[in-house]
């Protein structure tokens, strides 16, 4: 049986254009492959942080208080040999007006990052690639990310190679914790 990969994303920015909404998009994966290197180092991390007083119900770098994130960054820095950390940041204001709008927007961004993603990897040996990213509470952006997601596999992705996209609360997944710290220091270190 060959392996599946994982790839966890998260975004930051809005897909504002107007001078209220962000300066930048950045949108980051966190790519790993079974098993998950790391998950025991951040689930034990959470309890020793509970023992220690925190209300932690699970990590989220913009809601996490300062001494928490150190605390994550200090766990993760050591294990990211195990996992493939990449990120498209987008300066909104530069972007062609056609490519402003959001179904378009999203599936020409992450084309991009699937593309250095699928690159690092032998995909004609995989038996699959799954993607998760958080839930959207906007159908209108979930289907745009779905049509991206699905379209940028079909087409980077061997024909008899299977492929899912999962919308998982990010409460649910360490890999999604990740993915979204990585992408809150990449975005911090931006805007």
């Amino acid at each position: 049986m060959n392996p599946y990969l994982y790839i966890f994303l998260d975004e930051a920015g809005n897909f504002e254009f107007s001078p209220s909404g962000t300066k930048w998009f950045s949108i980051t994966s966190v790519t790993m492959r079974r098993p998950f290197g790391g998950y025991h180092e951040v689930v034990d991390l959470r309890y020793d942080l509970i023992e220690q007083g925190f209300d932690i119900e699970y990590f989220h770098a913009s809601e996490d208080r300062q001494i928490v994130r150190q605390k994550v960054f200090e766990t993760i820095r050591p294990v990211l040999r195990n996992f493939r950390i990449d990120s498209v940041l987008v300066e909104k204001r530069k972007c062609h007006p056609l490519v402003q709008q959001q179904s378009r927007f999203y599936p020409e961004m992450f084309e991009h990052l699937l593309k250095y993603i699928v690159r690092g990897y032998a995909v004609e040996e995989l038996d699959g690639v799954i993607v998760f990213t958080d839930t959207l509470p906007v159908k209108r952006k979930r289907r745009a990310i779905e049509k991206a997601v699905k379209t940028r596999l079909a087409s980077l992705l061997p024909i008899d190679t299977n492929y899912a996209l999962y919308y998982h609360r990010s409460a649910s997944s360490i890999g999604l914790h990740i993915a979204d710290y990585c992408n809150w220091a990449t975005y911090r270190k931006w805007a």
